[in-house]
């Protein structure tokens, strides 16, 4: 249609007439006059409704199913975030069970030797102070911690404070090359001493040359003046080899530590040493050897040896 003045004086005239029935429709309520007219426009173009609303269902439905997939997608990464914390939980409770056992043998050598500890944590382990084999705990002076202090745990002798500050202090480890510490053999009380070789055992050198020593032989701490830097008792390892004396004065021992250098969380440090040197009480129970089976081989004799002992004897008669 053309826009004349016609076209537009025709569509102003539809508007008002629209607004006119718009506005009886509203005031006539359930007795509209045009009520007539909506049922039958509801009559004709319902079917068509219907048809265009089955055509556009399947975009409702797929729009629903998106939405619902973000859902459930919401769900399930609520359902991961949940069962990763729930999987840390565990592996904190394994770790926590780890520190309390650490803990139970830390204590009880503390017990065993009368030693008087302050627990600690290891919260970082590397070169520090120039030396090689140190590691870092998280108690310092503030927690009555002073340098030259022996620091153990549960398998026995892990270093002495070198570095002490208000609430960390640095421990120089038994295997570092610059540690030395006094040694005594148990049961024979054959002196030494023993010096750190990094990844290696630990390196013993015996006063007595012609001490008799064996594989298998366990050794003390042997204590130094006034308990400082160590006290006496705690375990240190026990003789993996034993070199030849050649008529040296000193004998060679390389001994295996009981602590294991790189497998450390739980320590502590003596704060408090005993009153009377603890000897060789702290040291763990021997293993029980195992018992050898023996057997015993019984040879019974068979029947055909008794025949033939009886024929003999029958021949040795016949001849008589």
């Amino acid at each position: 249609m053309r826009d004349t003045k016609e076209s537009r004086l025709l569509l102003v005239l539809l508007v008002a007439v629209a607004f006119a029935l718009i506005t009886v429709d509203i005031r006539g309520g359930q007795d509209s006059p045009v009520d007539g007219a909506r049922q039958a426009a509801a009559a004709a173009f319902g079917p068509i409704e219907d048809g265009v609303s089955s055509a556009v269902d399947p975009v409702g439905n797929a729009v629903s199913a998106v939405r619902d997939s973000g859902e459930r997608h919401d769900r399930l990464a609520e359902l991961e975030k949940e069962n990763a914390a729930l999987k840390a939980k565990l592996g904190s409770d394994d770790r926590n069970r780890s520190r309390l056992a650490q803990l139970d043998k830390m204590l009880k050598i503390a017990g065993d030797g009368q030693y008087g500890i302050k627990g600690a944590q290891v919260i970082a382990i590397g070169a520090a102070q120039g030396f090689s084999w140190t590691l870092t705990i998280d108690v310092g002076a503030d927690d009555g911690i002073q340098r030259d202090m022996t620091v153990l745990n549960g398998d026995g002798l892990v270093g002495r404070v070198t570095t002490v500050g208000p609430h960390t202090a640095t421990v120089l480890l038994a295997n570092d090359p610059d540690f030395t510490v006094g040694t005594r053999m148990e049961s024979t009380d054959e002196l030494g001493f023993a010096s750190g070789q990094g990844d290696r055992p630990l390196r013993v050198e015996l006063l007595n040359g012609k001490a008799e020593v064996k594989k298998g032989d366990r050794l003390v701490t042997f204590g130094s003046q006034a308990d400082k830097p160590f006290v006496p008792g705690v375990p240190v390892g026990i003789v993996s080899r034993v070199d030849p004396s050649g008529g040296d004065l000193t004998r060679t021992l390389y001994v295996t530590p009981y602590v294991s250098f790189t497998q450390l969380d739980v320590v502590g440090v003596v704060v408090q040493a005993p009153k009377k040197d603890p000897r060789d009480t702290v040291l763990p129970a021997k293993p029980k050897p195992t018992p050898t089976p023996t057997v015993t081989v019984t040879v019974t004799p068979g029947a055909g040896t008794s025949a033939a002992g009886s024929k003999t004897a029958g021949q040795s008669s016949s001849r008589s």
